[in-house]
């Protein structure tokens, strides 16, 4: 099978063009100027850019959380996030209790199975660690799966203590893997929380206000220092106010090997949503909580300097109807979580690139090449490269869409972003060379999408 892109501007990380990309089972197999041969397929891309799949490094489909399960699963969510041009996700694996870690990514592996339209990989939540659990954390990382996730919240359920963490991160560094780290205090914000509910305080805007950024950035910096205690790298997640950035750019001006993510949510969204009328608020009840607005300037500029190197979702949604009035009457009994996987590369693009923020190649970055980079995707994912995988983005820079969860195509009952024009459509997504969304229209089969063994990690400083 035979595919050429024509006339398009391939843009990547460090790359600016005009060229053609002829694709040859499923891998890039020359980009030239006018390349002249016969193809089973050809696509126009004149007048948009041409960029690598977006890869989005933190979602949680069919994940169970607050007595109920969010609402995409693989084959939902999937097609969801190639319509908004993302061609890989990195997906979140539990370990429960009495589990050893293979049965845990064993039940992820069944949840995905025969579902996925794109890409996919696993990292592994980790809850139950204890001295002669540790070395099957090497044998996760054989199989590919070469990162896991500790929790410093949710006692009880998903926290593990700053031993543990110690230990988890010495023991993944020497293998080659990488800790992945959910910072905050979770232990003061429970207490915090408990008093809050006991005073009558129920509303959604509580649970903004009994998890305060000064516990992010309590979590972040031990995360740091526990990390550099064990020699190891870190990465934290979702990170969503300038309280937790200041404690990464001491650590990375210091030389450490701190990575970090950001989420649309952080940069576009504000207090303000949880006081709306009613129960409204409880649509935007996600952990970290929505921050102040002033925070958002200094998330994009954490962006644009690396500090922040990459832009996930944390992609958890729960309608809004049956599932998050779980809580109606108790914001702690919210389910914590939100849709995004289906907008992000448009609203980085809007946000970022539109309005003036960021490069177009620091888009791509952001979207694409860095997490590819930090997960051992790359140079097989994440850019646009002779070998390379061809997941290929033909995308509009000129086209205005409006989001609204009446023509969106997650599983859910509401948008976060509902009503928002914005600049910059996925048009045509390939996957391994498979048109997956043709001119706006899903043609893939579900099911298509290949788990990724992953490499070990190299730092992309």
């Amino acid at each position: 099978m035979r595919t050429v892109i024509r006339n398009g501007r391939v843009v990547t990380a460090v790359d600016d063009y005009n060229a053609d990309i002829l694709i040859e089972d499923g891998k890039i197999a020359l980009i030239g100027k006018e390349i002249d041969v016969k193809a089973d397929k050809q696509i126009d891309a004149k007048g948009r850019l041409v960029i690598p799949g977006g890869i989005d490094p933190h979602t949680h489909m069919d994940l169970p959380f607050g007595g109920t399960s969010s609402s995409d699963d693989f084959e939902t969510g999937t097609r969801a996030a190639a319509f908004g041009g993302t061609t890989t996700i990195i997906d979140f694996a539990v370990q429960y209790k009495g589990q050893s870690l293979s049965q845990a990514i064993d039940v992820w592996f069944k949840k995905a199975e025969g579902k996925a339209s794109i890409d996919y990989g696993f990292h592994l939540i980790c809850t139950d660690l204890p001295d002669d659990r540790l070395p099957e954390m090497k044998e996760m990382i054989r199989q590919g799966v070469t990162s896991f996730k500790l929790f410093m919240a949710y006692p009880g359920v998903f926290l593990v203590d700053d031993a543990t963490i110690y230990k988890a991160m010495g023991m993944a560094s020497e293998a080659g893997g990488l800790i992945c780290m959910h910072a905050e205090n979770g232990v003061v914000i429970d207490a915090i929380v408990k008093r809050a509910v006991a005073d009558g305080k129920t509303a959604p805007k509580y649970h903004a206000l009994t998890r305060p950024t000064k516990a992010e950035a309590e979590g972040v910096h031990r995360a740091i220092a526990l990390a550099d205690m064990a020699h190891a790298p870190v990465y934290i997640v979702h990170l969503s106010c300038s309280d937790a950035l200041d404690e990464v750019v001491r650590a990375r001006d210091a030389g450490l090997p701190t990575y970090a993510e950001t989420c649309p949510q952080y940069l576009f969204l504000d207090y303000s949503v949880y006081e709306k009328p009613g129960f409204e608020g409880a649509k935007w009840v996600m952990t970290p909580p929505i921050r102040e607005k002033w925070n958002q300037d200094e998330l994009w500029r954490g962006l644009k300097f690396n500090d922040l190197q990459v832009v996930s979702t944390d992609h958890c949604p729960f309608c809004f109807k049956e599932q998050k009035e779980l809580g109606k009457n108790d914001f702690s009994k919210i389910p914590n979580g939100g849709p995004g996987v289906e907008h992000r590369m448009s609203l980085i693009y809007n946000g970022g690139v539109a309005e003036g923020r960021i490069s177009l190649n620091r888009f791509v970055e952001v979207t694409s090449t860095a997490q590819a980079k930090i997960f051992g995707l790359f140079p097989r994912k994440g850019t646009i490269a002779i070998g390379s995988d061809a997941d290929i983005v033909i995308f509009d820079p000129d086209e205005e869409m409006t989001i609204s969860a009446k023509n969106h195509h997650m599983n859910v009952d509401y948008s976060c972003y509902e009503g928002w024009r914005v600049k910059g459509v996925t048009k045509t997504v390939l996957s391994r060379g498979d048109v997956v969304i043709e001119d706006g229209k899903y043609v893939a089969k579900p099911g298509r999408g290949q788990f990724l063994k992953r490499g070990l990690f190299n730092s992309p400083r």
